[in-house]
């Protein structure tokens, strides 16, 4: 008796693409330049938790908040009671307003540098971004250049309330205009500086938790060190080493470029004196900012290589 041999199992066609019913699309594609400004756009707003979820938004909303109630009671003052008090000027000058909350602002960019830089570095999610049309230098930029515009918002804002609340305390206007855009500069090279630096650090510990502390204790135990060395050569009349140590924090350094660029109240004991220290503080600034960008756009080369 004889028998039929088995049928071959049927073996799946390789290679095949199934068309699933979508449309191709034949419009035209965005570039790297709208592909950065959604990028920038997107880390702006997640910096105030706007498109995150609802606890992303409590930090940094209360440090807005408390970083505009000082200036608010200080408008209040200066409008009610500024002929009962004599007063023809704000009552803390522009410049050194970041000074007094330099805690709130500190807190802020701990918070939101790891949140930016720190993730996509330790899941290694920065491929994905690459994969796209950005190049690694401009996905560094656009990260630093949010994490900016987000610092500047934070210290400018009040900056912007004493403003309008000195014109309506009728204060010289030409004045006080000087003054506040001279302060504008001041609150954007702070957040120049305190972005690159902040960002470094995030780069280089990627643990969140840590990262934060690490930026916090970057940027306070700086400036502690900085006021104090300052305090003790001013009492000692040492003050060109008073001015040396000031380039050594973020808060400092900006405040005295303030001195020497706009004549701005001084905020330390001893500011810049003299055309070459002002010098020195300018390029220090410039060293600091793009300084951090270099070695940011380094440990993103390591990692993604």
């Amino acid at each position: 008796m004889s028998t039929s041999p088995p049928e071959p199992a049927a073996v799946a066609p390789s290679a095949v693409i199934h068309d699933l019913g979508y449309r191709p699309y034949e419009g035209p594609r965005l570039g790297a330049g709208a592909v950065s400004w959604a990028f920038f756009v997107t880390g702006l707003r997640h910096c105030f938790g706007l498109g995150r979820s609802g606890r992303s938004k409590v930090l940094p909303m209360i440090l807005l908040a408390l970083m505009l109630l000082p200036a608010l009671i200080l408008v209040g003052v200066l409008v009610q009671a500024k002929d009962l008090l004599g007063l023809d000027e704000q009552i803390v000058a522009y410049s050194t307003y970041p000074m007094t909350t330099q805690l709130l602002i500190s807190v802020f960019v701990a918070a939101q540098a790891p949140a930016l830089i720190s993730r996509d570095l330790r899941f290694r999610t920065i491929t994905l971004y690459l994969a796209r049309p950005l190049r690694r230098t401009t996905y560094v930029l656009v990260r630093v250049a949010s994490l900016t515009a987000a610092t500047f918002v934070l210290i400018g804002a009040p900056l912007l309330l004493m403003y309008l609340g000195g014109l309506l305390a009728e204060l010289p206007a030409g004045r006080e205009t000087g003054r506040f855009l001279g302060a504008a500069v001041g609150a954007l090279l702070l957040a120049a500086c305190l972005a690159g630096l902040s960002a470094l650090t995030a780069a280089l510990t990627v643990r969140r938790g840590l990262a934060v502390a690490a930026v916090i204790v970057v940027l306070l135990v700086s400036y502690t060190v900085v006021a104090t060395i300052q305090g003790i050569a001013w009492d000692s009349g040492h003050d060109t080493v008073g001015e040396v140590a000031g380039l050594f924090s973020p808060y400092t350094l900006v405040n005295g470029v303030q001195v020497f660029l706009f004549d701005a109240p001084e905020a330390t004991p001893t500011p810049p004196t003299g055309t070459a220290m002002g010098l020195l503080y300018l390029g220090t600034v410039a060293v600091l900012v793009l300084g951090s960008m270099a070695a940011m756009l380094g440990r993103y080369r390591t990692v993604t290589s």
